[in-house]
């Protein structure tokens, strides 16, 4: 009888030997970054914008969210997820709550602080009435950090926040509004003028963040916003709007400079840079090989190029969301979004620079 009990027991043993040790990789592996703090605009919102009563940039509406888990529109622009949601579930973490959904919260696993709307500069919610603009994005974070003082203490809060990942999406507001007509951003200053004055703000704006602890960064460049839906409706050949492109290619070009000062003033930060410009153009030169078939209209819609009327409740919006680039005028479907997380995560230094983000986890 005991030599029948034995190899069960034996078995049950190594089962449980096994099952703890598989666990606690996974676990460990999931808990390598604690927590992701998102800045930046309506590419990365998760519902900020929800909380601004006078904020015309919103998404709390059909048909937003159609794809998203249950169906209903959360604040995202997009049909489902965006590239915060898909960055978190790489990291092995929530997505980032929005900031003002619970503001005395502790927000352990990170928090977003970004809204449609947002730039590097106050005041590019013109438009919108009301937006959480960097500047003001970084003092609420701040606000985060005295709490996690607080809570963990000195040590144990730089070593978390060191590990932490601070995603930052931001820009393309900004020069939107210096090239919408009758700006009167174009009669105060060149656009080089303009430009370089985005990047030594935001350089400013880091290097407070790094002063809150902050070491692993998450830079994505400026995408080809004349071609988004809304610049390509404003020209009769549907074509994209060029000059609005070569601004963002020399946006991304000081970026790409100003980290590398960046990491040579302060050597302790590591960070990952997306060529998120170099994405955007293939998948608008190369569709068929990101699954994609329009690259031109916007899925939800009204008038031509779905870009006349946005994507509000009277909108019609296209049955297979997958095989379009874009949702609305300006943003990412959730097809879109995956693809340029996958990219950011694992890829080459064809999109990825100095580092993926795989990699920067392991720094």
């Amino acid at each position: 009888m005991a030599s029948k009990v034995q190899p069960v027991a034996s078995f049950f043993f190594f089962f449980f030997f096994f099952s703890f040790f598989v666990l606690g990789f996974i676990s460990s592996e999931a808990q390598s970054v604690p927590a992701l703090y998102v800045f930046g605009d309506s590419l990365v919102d998760v519902g900020n914008n929800n909380y601004l009563k006078l904020s015309l940039a919103k998404a709390d509406f059909p048909h937003n969210g159609v794809d998203f888990p249950g169906g209903k529109p959360t604040g995202r622009f997009s049909n489902g997820k965006n590239a915060a949601d898909f960055l978190a579930e790489k990291l092995g973490l929530p997505t980032a709550p929005p900031y003002l959904s619970n503001t005395s919260g502790d927000f352990l696993k990170g928090v977003s602080f970004a809204s449609g709307g947002a730039g590097i500069f106050d005041g590019t919610d013109d438009l919108y009435k009301q937006s959480i603009p960097l500047t003001k994005q970084v003092n609420y974070y701040s606000t985060v950090y005295q709490k996690r003082m607080a809570k963990l203490g000195s040590g144990a809060a730089q070593l978390h926040l060191s590990k932490s990942m601070f995603a930052i999406v931001i820009g393309s507001n900004d020069l939107l509004g210096y090239f919408k007509s009758g700006s009167a951003k174009s009669k105060k200053s060149t656009p080089q003028q303009y430009v370089d004055l985005m990047l030594s703000t935001l350089n400013g704006l880091m290097k407070s963040l790094h002063g809150l602890g902050a070491r692993k960064f998450v830079m994505t460049g400026i995408g080809a916003i004349g071609c988004c839906p809304t610049q390509r409706n404003q020209n009769k050949t549907e074509e994209c709007n060029e000059e609005a492109n070569y601004w963002s290619t020399k946006y991304n070009t000081g970026l790409k400079s100003m980290l590398q000062g960046l990491k040579s003033e302060l050597k302790e930060i590591n960070y990952s840079y997306f060529e998120s410009y170099t994405v955007f153009t293939n998948f608008i030169q190369q569709p068929a090989t990101y699954g994609f078939k329009e690259v031109k209209a916007a899925c939800c819609g009204l008038g031509n190029l779905k870009a006349q009327i946005p994507c509000v409740p009277i909108s019609s919006y296209c049955p297979n969301r997958s095989d379009h680039v874009f949702w609305d005028l300006y943003h990412p479907t959730e097809a879109a979004a995956r693809i340029f997380v996958d990219l950011l995560y694992t890829g080459s230094q064809q999109y990825v620079i100095p580092m993926n983000v795989k990699q920067l986890v392991s720094v």
